[in-house]
């Protein structure tokens, strides 16, 4: 036991160092993470021993890695993909899959196999362009919020991938076709049915409670996740299908967001293992072999996948650059095409050389997107002009966007915390005319004001990841009436930090933080107590000398 701990701590140090190395090249720790299972593996040092405990933190990564994708996709947000999405993300499958599959028919490989890494180079990584499309403030651009939009779709048809492959593996040796779809579309049913109980009577009921302790929030969510998981796996699906479906299940609730912010850390440091797991399992002389077959392959999704992505849009009614930076999100394979090819060589379908290949075109048309998402506006510069043939005499659907977008119902004030003073705030403010919109971690006060028809995000003002998640423009003034200094403090770190633009006041209770906060960046400080005494002294004031001007009676 002790050896195996020295091993993990190892381990952690190689993966800090190298990752510090990857921030510096501007590269996605996945990359990085990889190139350093390689190094502890057998195909270099190779003093990895721990290969059991390490592939059980890798499950679990991917558990909670499919279960935050499920988070994602709230109902609403779903009916409200619009055309383009839909149309964009199944034109680009399609396109993927059938040219895919005849190019890796053409290089010599069996028909299963080509199917399987076909539908392997679809998946775009919705972790990376997320992260590099928030990083570059284009999260709520036009062609963000599409390439959001298809990468949900990508992310629906890799799960459902998962699921059928997973139910034809389970049953396809003992059971005839027919009996086999029977089966798999009772499943399904049968699932779909439990999941509906699930998200209509059961959490409405349990996650109230479990969300008055944050802790105890993120406690039920691993629970659930990794209970569905087990049940998922036990019912002939997979553990990937399960935590989807547990993380679908929470996406309608009021939680979601909160959740969201406790377990991307967890994830990030479980998928560390992951892909530490994969490179250490990298076979060189089988990934020697590929070397042809990736690069050609490469080629196709870093042009292929953005062509046809731009071609769609453009008869869709967008303008060429929108398509052209929409389609640069998908210029890449994803972590899913690599659990995917190992989900597939568990069940005996393909052979190691798939992996090899697919975690090649991976490693190389990740590096290369990333580069090719942060300097988008020069690349468009350059090839704007060989982009003409895509572009619109008029992109209707996008002059519609512009239009609806100016109308866009922005929060006027943003008020953290709703205890007594922050609720009266926020009812006074949009009693004034204001749009307001409230945070606060306590569950009973969000859904009372709520009921009082003020929207609150339920979630924790002193996490980054939340915060970012919340509806912030320049002109939204932020008012807290976080009772703690360090939460306000704290507050104003990560506002200053993501937007420096943003006004901040924060309402304080000694007079004594004014110069502190001040200097964090607090544009106004307000003190209700000195208000409230100031307001009382002037009223006794007028009050006394009323009185005393007052004639006297006799």
């Amino acid at each position: 036991m002790p050896e195996i701990y020295a091993e993990f701590a190892l381990i952690l140090i190689i993966a800090a160092i190298a990752g510090a190395l990857g921030l510096k090249l501007k590269q996605p720790l996945i990359i990085t993470y990889i190139v350093v299972g390689i190094l502890v593996g057998p195909a270099a040092f190779g003093f990895v021993s721990a290969h059991s405990q390490i592939e059980l933190l890798a499950q679990i990564g991917i558990t909670v890695l499919l279960f935050l994708v499920g988070l994602k996709l709230d109902l609403k947000q779903v009916r409200q993909l619009g055309p383009v999405a839909l149309a964009t993300g199944l034109g680009q499958l399609t396109f993927t899959i059938i040219i895919g599959f005849a190019l890796i028919l053409l290089l010599g490989k069996p028909a299963v196999e080509a199917l399987y890494v076909a539908v392997a180079l679809t998946f775009s990584s919705t972790i990376i362009i997320i992260k590099l499309l928030s990083d570059k403030r284009e999260l709520d651009s036009l062609h963000g919020r599409i390439a959001v939009g298809f990468l949900i779709v990508q992310d629906l048809a890799v799960v459902i991938a998962m699921m059928v492959m997973s139910a034809l593996g389970m049953e396809h040796n003992t059971t005839s076709d027919a009996m086999l779809v029977g089966l798999l579309m009772l499943k399904i049913l049968t699932a779909a049915v439990c999941m509906y109980a699930l998200i209509k009577w059961v959490l409405p009921q349990v996650i109230g409670a479990m969300a008055r302790s944050q802790e105890l929030l993120l406690v039920f969510a691993m629970a659930l996740g990794t209970g569905l998981a087990a049940v998922g796996e036990w019912a002939g699906f997979s553990k990937e299908a399960g935590a989807f479906l547990a993380g679908f299940a929470l996406a309608s609730s009021g939680y979601r967001d909160a959740i969201n912010a406790r377990l991307s850390g967890i994830k990030d440091f479980l998928l560390l293992f992951f892909f530490i797991h994969l490179g250490s399992q990298l076979d060189f002389t089988i990934l020697g072999d590929e070397l042809f077959s990736s690069a050609i392959l490469s080629a196709f999704v870093l042009i292929g996948n953005p062509l046809i992505v731009l071609a769609i849009m453009g008869y869709m009614g967008y303008r060429k650059r929108t398509g052209f930076m929409a389609g640069l999100t998908v210029a890449q394979i994803s972590e899913f095409s690599i659990i995917f090819i190992a989900m597939g060589i568990s069940m005996g379908h393909v052979s190691q050389s798939a992996l090899g290949l697919t975690t090649l075109v991976g490693l190389i048309t990740i590096a290369l997107s990333t580069y090719m998402i942060l300097y988008s506006q020069k690349l468009y510069s350059v090839l704007s002009p060989l982009l003409s043939p895509f572009e619109r005499h008029n992109p209707y659907r996008e002059l519609a966007v512009e239009q609806d977008s100016g109308n866009e119902i922005r929060p006027d004030v943003i008020v953290f915390g709703l205890g007594r003073y922050g609720t009266r705030l926020a009812h006074g403010l949009k009693h004034a005319g204001l749009k307001v919109v409230g945070v606060d971690f306590d569950p009973q006060t969000a859904q009372a004001n709520r009921r009082h028809g003020i929207p609150v995000h339920y979630g924790d003002g002193a996490d980054e990841e939340f915060i970012e998640t919340l509806p912030l423009h320049p002109e939204t003034w932020v008012i807290s009436t976080l009772p703690d200094l360090e939460a306000n403090m704290n507050l104003l770190r990560i506002l200053r930090k993501h937007y420096p633009q943003e006004q901040v006041a924060i309402v304080a209770r000694d007079e004594h933080y004014r110069h502190l906060l001040e200097q964090l960046g607090a544009t106004k400080v307000f003190f209700p107590i000195n208000d409230a005494v100031d307001y009382t002294i002037e009223s006794m004031t007028q009050l006394i000398h009323a009185k005393a001007c007052a004639p006297q009676t006799q």
